[in-house]
């Protein structure tokens, strides 16, 4: 058993990863040979991540408020606490805070063989988060 005190600050998210304010807390760091890692990660209201795969698939676990997340060519999803999302293996996607709410979820990955457990690519387009959600 390895106990590991909490000793990380919280990082706010970067710019080129999300719109609005994010913060992330580190809960696992993948420790060979493992490539797991996991963090928890709070979205302010509207705050959302930019358009990204995962090469092993994403699990998303909400813990606490109202989000949104959508594939590409898909809906715009509502997520609330206890919700799992799983993305599959390179499938484009987002997900982030509703307009008028927190939100905050652990998010859980895997990197690939070169170190890499993602890909960012665009922002999202206000238009594209603005949809009216399916759920």
């Amino acid at each position: 058993m390895q106990i590991t005190r909490s000793s990380l600050d919280t990082n706010p998210g970067p710019a080129d990863w999300f719109t609005g304010k994010v913060y992330i807390d580190a809960i696992a760091a993948p420790t060979p040979p493992s490539r797991t890692a996991a963090a928890l990660v709070h979205f302010t209201p509207g705050a959302r991540t930019a358009w990204h795969t995962h090469p092993l698939g994403q699990t998303i676990f909400v813990t606490e408020g109202v989000g949104r997340c959508q594939c590409e060519g898909g809906p715009v999803e509502v997520i609330r606490p206890g919700d799992r999302v799983f993305f599959e293996p390179g499938e484009n996607h987002w997900h982030g805070a509703a307009p008028n709410r927190f939100m905050a979820h652990v998010a859980i990955q895997e990197a690939d063989e070169s170190g890499s457990p993602v890909t960012w690519g665009e922002h999202v387009a206000d238009e594209d988060y603005g949809a009216a959600p399916a759920s």
